[in-house]
């Protein structure tokens, strides 16, 4: 194996400077979905009952491509954005300003998916990027209302979140994600 050596910049190199908005452009964000992963966070809104045992899952619906789908909270992280960060944005951006959710202060997702734009990869398919995502299940208790694009949050119970009907609604592998959680929470065996 042979040593690499840091080379110093060039005297006339300078850092790039961010955008204090952290967004990119339209042809900023085609390029980089072109050429590497992007992060995102999907979160699973709950609502616990005294004992901290989920009794519902929130699942938000929206118009898309396909029409009528199922989805979670879900969106990219911004450059120089903390992931808890992240996930407070999306929360409020589709649940609303008084959705109350609980993010601990270091959060821990259950899992991380992959999204591929190649189907079949993983169980998770975006057909516009390869994504990372870390997936949170995120106690809310303040009232949602759906924002943006989604056009309705349902409260079910972890059984019929899982169940083959309303799984058969979602896209991207999004329902393999509420299965996931429903299990890492113990409400699936």
């Amino acid at each position: 194996m042979t040593a690499s050596a840091e080379l110093p910049p060039p005297d006339d190199w300078e850092p790039p400077v961010p955008r204090q908005s952290g967004w990119l452009t339209p042809e900023d964000l085609a390029e980089a979905r072109a050429q590497l992963p992007l992060l995102y966070v999907d979160a699973i809104p709950v609502r616990v009952d005294e004992s901290g045992d989920v009794v519902a899952v929130g699942l938000l619906l929206r118009m898309g491509t396909r029409g009528l789908t199922r989805s979670l909270v879900s969106g990219r992280v911004l450059y120089h954005e903390r992931v808890r960060d992240a996930l407070l944005r999306h929360l409020e951006k589709d649940l609303g300003p008084v959705a109350l959710p609980r993010v601990p202060s270091s959060p821990q997702p259950f899992t991380v998916a992959e999204y591929f734009p190649t189907p079949g990869i993983t169980a998770f398919h975006d057909p516009r990027q390869h994504a990372v995502s870390l997936a949170y299940v995120v106690p809310v208790s303040g009232d949602c209302r759906p924002q943006q694009d989604a056009l309705e949050i349902a409260w079910l119970t972890p059984e019929e979140a899982c169940a083959d009907t309303v799984q058969a609604e979602f896209v991207g592998g999004q329902g393999t994600l509420v299965k996931q959680a429903m299990a890492w929470v113990g409400r699936l065996s």
